[in-house]
Parts: structure tokens; sequence; C-alpha cells
């Protein structure tokens, strides 16, 4: 093995990096994660950035990314003097947990198959050099 795969096999692993390796997720949307797990009540995009000391866009750039990648889900929620906001909560940690198992094994069969294709490839053309 390449000495790349050997450290990413030792590495300890923790859940902020799974997230971060499995689904790209960068520093700030790792702590928004964290913020969203942490609130018993799920959090406006304006709340949010008052937390993480940043502006608003920002904030919803890094919920809109949890929730493209299906770790936060976005609701409505009514205002008391009318109206209503989005707010954003985490998604069930099991769903997360099912969808990165979903990931890795489409990963591994993938990844079995371009095994086999360089096999098969190579197999052949070593096999048509010995016997001309």
């Amino acid at each position: 093995m390449t000495e790349a795969v050997l450290q990413q096999l030792q590495d300890d692993r923790e859940c902020e990096g799974l997230l971060e390796c499995m689904l790209g997720l960068n520093k700030l949307d790792k702590r928004v994660f964290q913020l969203l797990v942490e609130r018993p009540e799920p959090l406006s995009v304006d709340q949010i950035a008052e937390l993480i000391d940043r502006e608003r866009t920002t904030a919803y750039r890094s919920v809109k990314r949890l929730q493209e990648t299906g770790v936060a889900v976005k609701e409505q929620e009514s205002k008391s003097k009318g109206g209503y906001q989005h707010v954003y909560r985490v998604t069930d940690p099991d769903e997360i947990a099912d969808g990165l198992q979903q990931m890795l094994n489409e990963w591994y069969a993938d990844t079995g198959q371009l095994i086999q294709e360089f096999r098969d490839t190579y197999s052949q053309d070593s096999s048509a050099e010995i016997n001309p």
C-alpha cells in the first residue's frame, strides 16, 4: 500500500473527522453542526450567525452545506408576532449514519470494480507478453 493510504487507515477517526472526510465539511461547517447538536431547539440563520460571530451570509452558506449533505434539516417556524422564519436542526443521527454507511458501501463496491478492471486489464497484457 502507498504511504498515503496507510496513513489514512492508521489515523484516529473522530465523528467530526468523518464528516469532513466523507462529506467535505470545512471547519466552520463542523462548528455549526456541533452548535446545532448542542442546542435543544432549532436555530435560525441569524441566531447561528450571532453564536459563531460571523456575517449572516457566511452562516447561511454553512447551514446550506449542512442541509445539502443531509446532516441538517430546514423547518418553518411561526413567529409570535405573525409570519414565519426558517430554522435548522440536526438530522437524526441514525439517518446520518445510514447515509454514511451507504456512501461507504458504494465506494467499496466501486473500488472493488476498479480493482477487478485493473486485474483484468493487466493480467491480459502480461500474459500476451509472456506468450507472444
